[in-house]
């Protein structure tokens, strides 16, 4: 039987945590910070969770 393969678009979007949470980045972070105040740009730099409905399809996308 084949291995399964990582979808490599996945990868590099999110993250698993140690508990078996899949984190995303906001979006927005890219450019244009010099029209963001500092705190805006301070909240979108933080991680969150991605949706209870999409993560199972993360999941295997990731190949866990």
């Amino acid at each position: 039987m084949p291995k399964n393969k990582t979808h490599s678009g996945s990868k590099k979007r999110f993250r698993v945590t140690g508990s078996g949470k899949i984190m995303r980045q906001r979006a927005g972070v890219v450019h244009k910070f010099h029209e963001k105040t500092p705190q805006k740009a301070r909240a979108l730099s933080m991680d969150i969770e991605v949706s209870k409905a999409d993560a199972p399809k993360i999941k295997r996308l990731l190949g866990k």
